[in-house]
This record gives C-alpha cells, sequence and structure tokens, in this order.
C-alpha cells in the first residue's frame, strides 16, 4: 500500500521499513525507516479535515514564518516530495505526507507528574508566543466553529428537541446541570465581543500526546498542527486543563476517581505564563481560569448532544458511552468551580512573579 507514496518522496521501498503507529493518532501513521534515515509517514484524515491542501497550506505558512523570525525553534516541518509539494495524493488512497523523526524524542500518552504538565504548557505557550506577530487571517479554518461554543449550546438545544425522546428523559438531571451552567455561553459571547481577548495562532488540540519530549523529559516542541487556526488563547488552556487536571480520563465510569489536582493546574498556568506572559492582556489574564471551565462544558455538551442524538458523531462502544462521558466531563466541571477560591490564588501568585500584575 506504502510502496507508491515511498517513491513519491524518493524512497526506494525495496530497503525502506514500515511500522505502523497507531496509538491515540486521527490520522493513520507510520514510521519509516529508510537509507539510515527516518520519518514519521501520515495520511491525512478526510472525515475530520475536509480540505487537506489547505491543512498542508497553513502548516507550511507556519513554518516559513518561523524559519524567518525564531530560526532557533526546533519546527517539524514537512517534508517535500519529488514534485516538490508538502502533501501527496494518490487516487483511491488519500492524503498523504512526510516529517522528518526527530532523533532522541518521544510522546506520553498520559500526564504522570506536574513536571510534564509544566513542560507542555510551555512548550503550547511558546508556540503561540512566537508566532504573535504572525497574521492570523492567512490561516485556514481547517475545522470551522471547533471551539465555537455559542455553535455547540445551540446543537445540544437542538437534540433536545429533535433527538431520541427515551434518552432525553433519562438524561433529565445532567440536563438540568448543564443548563445551570449557561453564564459559561454568556462569558463566552462577551470575549468574541471584547477588543482585548485576541485571535492568536492557536494549536487547539492540547493533550500531552501533542508535544515532543527530550531523553531527560524536557519539551522539545509542539506537533500535530493540523488544528492550528485563528482561535483564543482559552482554548489551548482550556483543553490542558481539562486533560491534565484528573487522575481519570473522559472515559472513566467511576467518578469518584474524578478530581482537579492543584499541583497540576499550578504547573499548567506556570509553564504557559512562563511563556506567554505579558503577551497576555489584562483581559485575557482574567480568563485563566475560565478558559478550563470553557472547554470542560463545551465537551460536556458535545458529549450529551451526541448522546441525545443516537451517537451520529463520536460513535459509541457500548449502550451509554456517550451519557457516562458527558456525566464523567459535568462532575470534573464542578470540581473545578468549586476549587475556584483556591486555583485563583495560584492564578495571582503565578501572575505576579511572571508577569506586569494588572489582573
Amino acid at each position: 500500500m506504502t510502496e507508491s507514496i515511498l517513491k513519491a518522496y524518493g524512497m526506494d521501498p525495496q530497503v525502506s521499513q514500515v511500522e505502523s503507529l497507531t496509538s491515540g493518532l486521527i490520522n493513520n501513521t507510520w514510521k519509516v525507516t529508510s537509507e539510515g534515515k527516518q520519518y514519521i509517514l501520515q495520511r491525512i484524515n478526510q472525515q475530520v479535515f475536509k480540505k487537506p491542501p489547505e491543512v498542508a497550506e497553513n502548516i507550511r505558512r507556519i513554518a516559513d514564518y518561523l524559519k524567518e523570525h525564531s530560526p532557533g525553534y526546533l519546527f517539524v516541518s514537512p517534508v517535500r516530495n519529488t514534485a516538490g509539494d508538502d502533501i501527496y495524493f494518490e487516487d483511491g488512497k488519500g492524503y498523504f505526507r512526510v516529517f522528518p523523526f526527530i532523533q532522541g524524542s518521544h510522546t506520553i500518552d498520559v500526564v504522570s507528574n506536574p513536571k510534564q504538565a509544566f513542560e507542555a504548557a510551555l512548550q503550547f505557550g511558546k508556540f503561540t508566543r512566537l508566532l504573535s506577530g504572525f497574521d492570523t487571517h492567512v490561516l485556514h479554518l481547517t475545522i470551522p466553529d471547533f471551539h465555537n461554543l455559542t455553535l455547540r449550546y445551540k446543537q445540544f438545544e437542538t437534540a433536545l428537541t429533535n433527538g431520541d425522546r427515551k434518552r432525553i428523559r433519562h438524561s433529565a438531571d445532567m440536563i438540568a446541570d448543564i443548563k445551570k451552567y449557561g453564564n459559561i455561553v454568556d462569558a463566552y459571547e462577551k470575549i468574541r465581543r471584547s477588543s482585548q481577548v485576541k485571535q492568536r495562532v492557536t494549536h487547539h488540540d492540547t493533550k500531552i500526546s501533542n508535544v515532543l519530549f527530550d531523553q531527560q523529559g524536557k519539551g522539545l516542541c509542539v506537533i500535530d498542527l493540523d488544528t492550528v487556526m485563528p482561535g483564543y488563547f482559552i482554548s489551548d488552556v482550556g483543553d490542558m486543563m481539562r486533560t491534565y487536571l484528573s487522575p481519570a480520563n473522559e472515559e472513566e465510569k467511576d467518578f469518584s476517581k474524578i478530581d482537579v489536582r492543584d499541583d497540576y493546574f499550578k504547573a499548567i498556568v506556570n509553564g504557559y505564563l512562563s511563556s506567554m506572559g505579558d503577551e497576555l492582556t489584562g483581559e485575557e489574564q482574567g480568563l485563566i481560569l475560565y478558559s478550563g471551565l470553557f472547554l470542560i462544558y463545551m465537551q460536556a455538551i458535545r458529549f450529551l448532544a451526541d448522546y441525545l442524538n443516537r451517537d451520529v458523531y463520536y460513535g459509541a462502544r457500548y449502550e451509554d458511552h456517550n451519557f457516562v462521558r458527558a456525566g464523567n466531563q459535568v462532575v470534573l466541571l464542578k470540581k473545578l468551580d468549586e476549587k475556584t477560591e483556591v486555583l485563583q490564588q495560584i492564578i495571582r501568585a503565578e501572575l505576579q512573579t511572571k508577569t506586569h500584575f494588572i489582573f
């Protein structure tokens, strides 16, 4: 299957070794060893990314900007194929691309200590800061309205009207909980109207597996840039909070295992502010905790809406899979909200050491 693709990138299939890498990735991914060099080969998932050439164009523009303005930054640029393009299309197989494999690097799937959370937050913040002079208007929206909370809430309301009646009755308590937090949507609308909350180059998928680490556990750079689009910093910080704070992930059925770990929260804030610091406006500094509420709430309503719509988007491995995932996120949301006072104290302390304190 990969022979013609390897040839398109100037590799000899007869002397190349191909190893499948599938853990946690949207795109099909392989590690290729060819004539002493190693590469990452990916097939872009067109169910998620409808226009792969636009994804490639975004990444190339960012690569060119960083090469000019931050030449010392490690950015994993795509390898051009023999035609001089960043992606290769083959009828019946799809779109493919190749990246160099960074020797001595590795990824991790689950955050296991605050240091990892700090390093990841540092790298995601650094990525956005280095691109602070980049014109976000030239970036394509690879997933339109990806983090548009107002739209997600409207989709939830539509599911309440048109969804499965039995599942709606079964979800009555959770629906009530979600409606109680409608102020999170109101706050998002204020953000969209504010000139003090900036549109920045935002990664939008800040799970720990999207950071490369060296052998000493130091962050090297961020990877998997398909979701890089114009956005608000709350998307990146919020997704780190959603995926790093609790020892239990979104699949956990035992909700008693869900918690918000203060030391991980501090690590995220410390790492992100160590990079972004004074890049954040005063209004943005006041939205750090909100970031977590925003992203967790949005994921909760997306899971529940899909459950009410009979799992047409995420699919389900068992009958109430998305109901459980939605409930998991609602519990995490409540846990974060309950700790507001303690977490705001952490934020204030970190801001005082990292920035001109204006929050």
